[in-house]
Order: C-alpha cells, then structure tokens, then sequence
C-alpha cells in the first residue's frame, strides 16, 4: 500500500462523519425514538378509559367480597335466610329509586312505563332474583370447586346473548382474553383444592351442579336485558322497576319459604350490624354496576367480578384463618391481564360496522365546531374521543342476526334520548 492509498484511506472515514452526528448521538436517538415509540403504544392501550373501567369493575369485585364476608358470618351466627337479605336491597331500591320515578313526568313517570313495559320488568325482575336464589340454593348441595368452576359458565352464555340480541361483535382477541381469565379461575380453583378448602355440601352433586348452571344462564339474562335497558332507556329507570318487582317477587318468596326461619334468628347488634353491611354493600353494587355496564359491556364486567372470590380469599386469610398460596397471586395477575386484552379493543357494534367499511369515526355532531375549537369538550367526550382515535384502521367481520324473537321481547329502543 503507497501514501496515497493510506491518505486515502484515512481520508474516507472522516469524509463519512463530516455533517454527520456521532456514534453515540446516533444510538442514543434511536433508543429515544423506541422509548418513545414504547411510550405511544402504551398509552394507547392504558388510556383513562380503560384504567376508570378497570378501577371501576374492581370496585365491584370488592362490594361482592363485602356481601360474601358479611353472609359467612351470619351463617355462622345461625342465620341462613338469603331471601331476606335480597329482600332488604330490593326494599331499599324501592324507596329509593322507584318513588323517584313517581315524581317523574311524561313517558318517565311510572305509571307511563308500566303501561308500556310492566310485563317485561316483572321477567326481569324474576330473573334477577330466582338467580341470586338458585345460587345460594346450590351450596347445599355441591362443593365450593363445583360452584367456581361452573359459575363461569355465564360468561359464555353472556357473549352469546350479547352477540344475538344486542348485535356484540367480538374478534379473536377478546375469546383469548376470556380464555386467559378462565385460566385464572383456574389457577384459583387449584389454589383452593391444594389448601383443602374444597368446602360446601356434596349430597347430591347433580341437582347442585344443574342449580349452578341454571343461575349462570339466569345471570346472562339478567345481565344482557340490564346492559340493554341502560345503554338505551334509564339506570334509574332500570334500577326502579327492578327495586318494584324485586320487591315483589322476593318478599312473596319470602314469606312463603323463610319465614319461619326469620322468626328463630336471635336479634342482637351485631346480626343487625351484619344485615346493614351485606345490604349496604348489595345497594352500592345495584347502583354502581348499571353505570360500569354503561361504559363497557355485560360481559366486561363479569370479567371483571372473576377476582371478587380472590378478594373474598384475602379476607379470608386474616378473618376465617385461611391458608395463603402464591397461586393466588397468580390468578389475580392472570384475570386482571386477561380483563385488559378484552377491553383493549372495543366491542361496539355500530363502530364495527363503520370500520368495517372503511369510514372513519368522526365527532359527533352535537359537538360543534366552536367546542372543538376552544377543547371545551367534556370529559366523557374526550373519553370517547380517545377510544375512537385509538380504534381508527380496524376491520371486523358483521355476522348475521340471530335469536330475533328475544330481540323483539327486548323491544327497539326509545326515540327520545333519556340516558342518564
């Protein structure tokens, strides 16, 4: 090699680097740009929407754990009367919301929606409270195990019915996150079998198993004629013709099959302290369940209810001495991952079709041009503005119609908006 090739040489790497940024600073950048590329994609996925939801369905995973402790200590104290204890909230839904609808006026008055829709309310109404019977009612029969595992199944009955009569679309995405959350139950229920806490009665485990089954189904029903009466009537609405014949319907069964036991309970102050707690904690989870349902889905937040026996196992661990196991821990994680997959991508049936032919998700029309302008939208609106920007570029498959008959039982929703 001469001179002139080793000028050359050295020649050429300095020619490279002039105008340029150094190594460093090169690879620096692109760390920047993937941490924030990261960053985007993250919040993304955990927008305020999803954390409210997700803050929101845990909420309610704890009320659920509040009516359990509250019902294992009454039975402890003697005390097995579950048709009372629902009777309490219904009465309290009654006096509460039902006679805030007799000083309604027009078609949300209550003598007008009676006119209407009486016979649908007492289905419903029928439905809710035969469930939370029937439930209760499996105990005597089969093991806790049994009751946990077969309790899921409304979660499939949900999606189904969610899909014929409410027109849900769902993508693969959201059976995975079903299945991810079933494997946490899972993980729940080997948890339980390993402590030796596979509890409850096994006296005839096929009446007790069909019990269970039944208040899965009766749960679905229930759940799928609520999420459709607050997205398109009234939550009070909902929440005061469930509390007229919720009312109704437990306190005739009531005093049909529990009224001798009722007699025999010794009342003192903490029974009474006991009855305040399950039906303070039942009342909040009719009032703030409706309002869950509104921002999500049914399905949703049967989802997210999958943590309330976990909840209730926590407790259990300090107040009935339980033993702990790390699969706890685990099961916790897994639903709350598999509650996140399933929220992430939306199920809104009117996005899907427009999605998928192609059309973007605009505001709304009732946003006007000067309140885009100023950002004088609403926190609700900037919710559902994020969500939509989030979703933009998806396609989704519409697939045909089905179960026309419940459909037509739900009946088409109001003219008139009256969401609250």
């Amino acid at each position: 090699m001469n001179g002139n090739e080793t000028q050359l040489c050295t020649a050429s790497p300095l020619k490279e680097m002039e105008g340029s940024a150094p190594m460093e600073d090169r690879t620096c950048g692109k760390c920047t740009g993937a941490s924030q590329r990261l960053r985007s994609k993250m919040k993304g996925v955990f927008t305020r929407r999803l954390l409210k939801t997700l803050a929101m369905g845990q909420a309610l995973s704890l009320l659920i754990c509040g009516t359990a402790v509250s019902s294992q200590y009454l039975v402890d104290a003697g005390v097995e009367t579950p048709m009372l204890q629902s009777f309490m909230n219904y009465a309290l839904l009654l006096l509460v919301y039902t006679s805030s609808l007799c000083f309604r006026k027009g078609e949300g008055n209550i003598l007008q929606i009676l006119k209407t829709k009486w016979w649908k309310y007492l289905l419903m109404g029928l439905t809710d409270v035969e469930a939370n019977y029937v439930v209760v009612k499996a105990y005597q029969y089969t093991t806790l195990t049994s009751i946990q595992l077969l309790d899921c199944f409304v979660i499939p009955v949900l999606m189904v019915l969610s899909w014929c009569v409410l027109g849900t679309r769902y993508r693969p995405v959201h059976f995975v996150a079903v299945a991810v959350c079933l494997l946490g139950v899972g993980a729940m229920v080997g948890a339980d079998m390993m402590a030796g806490r596979d509890q409850g009665s096994s006296s005839n485990l096929l009446l007790g198993d069909g019990l269970v089954l039944l208040s899965a189904f009766l749960y679905a029903m229930s759940n799928v004629c609520q999420e459709h009466t607050v997205k398109n009537c009234s939550r009070v609405e909902f929440l005061g013709m469930m509390g007229l014949f919720g009312t109704l319907i437990s306190g005739i069964q009531f005093a049909t099959l529990e009224i001798s036991a009722a007699g025999e309970i010794k009342w003192n102050l903490n029974i009474i302290l006991l009855f305040a707690a399950y039906t303070f904690c039942m009342f909040a989870l009719y009032i703030f369940m409706p309002v869950v349902v509104k921002i999500t889905s049914a399905t949703a937040v049967n989802l997210s209810l999958l943590t309330s026996d976990l909840f209730s196992l926590f407790c259990g661990l300090f107040l009935f001495h339980y033993t702990f196991s790390n699969l706890y821990i685990v099961s916790f994680v897994v639903i709350i991952v598999g509650f996140i997959m399933f929220n992430v991508i939306p199920t809104d049936p009117d996005t899907h079709q427009a999605e998928s032919r192609g059309v973007d998700c605009e505001l709304p029309a009732a946003w006007s041009a000067a309140d885009q302008a100023r950002g004088g939208l609403t926190e609700d609106q900037l919710l559902q503005l994020e969500e939509t920007e989030g979703r933009r570029g998806t396609q989704v498959t519409i697939v045909g119609d089905c179960l026309t008959e419940l459909t037509a039982f739900l009946g088409p929703p109001p003219q008139q908006d009256k969401r609250d």
